[in-house]
């Protein structure tokens, strides 16, 4: 088992003290925790994280920069995977296999990211079960705060069982 397993592993089994799924991420993932990132939900059927509005994560025209967007859209994607499939962990870890993103209006202020699984759970889990690889997308709506779609992501991960 590699050191992230292991630390994802004795974080989830502390998720019994640990308010959130989200709270588990931040800790082990210094990436998130670097944006200051909300976790509003994180549940097996939706994650919804927050960016708050940050000067100094501010692009050219003052609102969040695109980089922050996609590691936002990305929290929110892993949140809804470790809630999903966080049970896994002891025989598979979860990698991100691609992302696709793309920014559709001009977002300022807070931005908030709503997570979902573009497949079902138990589904995924079978072919597991199975000795497959299983592959499964995530959709991440990315809004501002008068509910505008600024960007839209689509995350590809998998359940790598371990060897």
């Amino acid at each position: 088992m590699s050191v992230q397993q292991s630390l994802l592993m004795s974080n989830m089994t502390a998720m019994t003290t640990t308010p959130s799924v989200g709270e588990m991420l931040a800790a082990t993932v210094p990436m998130a925790r670097t944006l200051n990132l909300t976790y509003l939900e994180t549940t097996a059927e939706r994650a919804v994280l927050q960016l708050p509005d940050q000067p100094e994560y501010h692009n050219h025209v003052g609102g969040p920069h695109a980089g922050a967007m996609f590691t936002l859209a990305e929290s929110a994607s892993g949140c809804i995977v470790l809630a999903a499939f966080g049970d896994q962990l002891s025989r598979a870890v979860p990698l991100a296999v691609s992302a696709e993103i793309a920014y559709k209006k001009l977002a300022m202020g807070v931005v908030t990211a709503t997570a979902v699984l573009g497949r079902p759970a138990a589904e995924v889990v079978a072919e597991l079960d199975a000795g497959e690889r299983p592959e499964f997308p995530v959709t991440v709506e990315i809004t501002r705060e008068d509910g505008a779609v600024t960007g839209v992501m689509t995350v590809q991960w998998t359940l790598r069982p371990n060897s």
